[in-house]
């Protein structure tokens, strides 16, 4: 019906269609496949005669030859086309838009029973034909788009991306729709970014590279063809076996050690480390020396003796443990160790009992001194170090019997 011959199309002196040939038959779909910028929507405005370029070649409807004519007298002579985009009117409602496709002199006298069957074939378009086509979905208006090529009594329509901007489930029917146009015995020329869902409703295809038919095939042989998979379809249908990897000429490094399942948790480390430090030899501690006799009160009766500062209550009996039986040292031995180290360094450095003094250094100005505050008595540094130890323990005990409480109190 449909037969394409050399056809080339120029844009000044770039060629974008380079001897294009195809054919469509009546009850037939064809599909176009290519990547972006191929030439599909050239050839196809091509063949329509809407195309801005240089067009030379044939296209043959019914043996006449349609290139050079006028868009409306190839659409007299039976080809109708659904451009990209729609490209409908959105300030008339269905029935105009569907109306105005009849305007050729071979649909006006069927202009009745073009707008029954396509009104039986859009069933959607019938329920709202007095709709402005404007306020329609997107799927519903790519119906009116193709409901108006057909009022031209078509016998070949070409669709340039038909799909585009629909949802996958609207484009899944407009496929649909698509084979049953076909059953009503019009060739179908089709462009269509969804390969794979174009060539499942098609019976031929033909594959567009850089501006010249590079293939022709049935459509079941293009969807089973691992170059047209990769190509178009998102992938091959068997992939091949990956090679080995090469051996590497660097020698092989060490395994990476594991640590083991049952290691050590932190606080048995520190433990262990506190044991090693409490095995070692305890150096002799230095006597303290007596402490100095506290001045009688001014009235002459003796001092009383002023209480010890109150500690915090041990924790209860029971299975807790003590701060020695997990640490494995006696707080004792901390203590005077600590006490020892801080008498070493409160030593003079020189042994004579005085710091020494720096030589040739000018005298600093005297400056008024402020008054002196009675610091409080602090004890011994053995006795606060005790004080200490003996908080961290008790922190320690409430720590493990303490509990969260709730994010979200009850309310009352």
């Amino acid at each position: 019906m449909l037969d394409v011959r050399n056809l080339s199309v120029s844009y000044g002196q770039h060629r974008a269609l380079h001897e294009a040939a195809l054919r469509v038959d009546r009850g037939e779909i064809v599909v176009i496949l290519g990547a972006n910028g191929a030439g599909k929507t050239t050839l196809l405005k091509a063949i329509c005669g809407v195309c801005e370029g240089r067009v030379t070649g044939e296209a043959l409807l019914e043996g006449e030859d349609l290139v050079g004519q006028p868009p409306h007298r190839i659409v007299e002579a039976g080809i109708a086309l659904v451009p990209e985009g729609r490209g409908i009117f959105p300030d008339m409602t269905v029935e105009e838009n569907l109306t105005l496709g009849a305007y050729a002199d071979r649909a006006r006298d069927e202009q009745r029973a073009s707008l029954d069957r396509v009104m039986t074939l859009f069933p959607k378009l019938g329920e709202r034909r007095r709709q402005v086509a404007r306020t329609m979905s997107g799927g519903e208006q790519q119906m009116v788009a193709i409901g108006r090529a057909m009022m031209s009594n078509p016998s070949i329509l070409a669709l340039d991306e038909p799909s585009l901007g629909l949802s996958p489930l609207l484009s899944k029917d407009l496929f649909k729709t698509l084979r049953t146009v076909r059953e009503a015995g019009l060739g179908l020329l089709l462009v269509e970014q969804n390969a794979r869902a174009s060539l499942a409703i098609a019976d031929r295809g033909y594959l567009l590279d850089t501006g010249e038919i590079t293939h022709e095939a049935p459509a079941q042989e293009l969807l089973t063809d691992p170059a047209v998979q990769r190509a178009y379809l998102g992938g091959a249908a068997a992939k091949p076996a990956p090679k080995p990897a090469p051996a590497s000429p660097h020698p092989a490094e060490r395994p990476v050690p594991t640590m083991p399942a049952n290691r050590p948790s932190p606080s048995d480390i520190a433990a262990q480390a506190v044991k090693s430090v409490a095995s070692r030899p305890a150096r002799p501690a230095a006597p303290e020396p007596a402490p100095a006799p506290k001045p009688a009160a001014a009235n002459g009766a003796a001092q009383r003796p002023q209480p010890a500062p109150p500690r915090p209550a041990p924790a209860p009996a029971g299975d807790r443990k003590s701060a020695s039986d997990v640490l494995g040292v006696e707080i004792g031995d901390i203590v005077g160790r600590a006490a020892q180290t801080s008498s070493r360094r409160a030593a003079p450095a020189n042994g004579s009992g005085r710091l020494p003094t720096v030589p040739d250094r000018p005298p600093m100005p005297q400056r008024p001194r402020a008054p002196e505050i009675p610091m409080p008595d602090l004890g011994s540094s053995a006795d606060r170090l005790k004080s200490v130890l003996d908080e961290i323990e008790g922190a320690a005990r409430r720590a493990e019997s303490w509990r969260p409480a709730p994010s979200n109190p009850p309310r009352r």
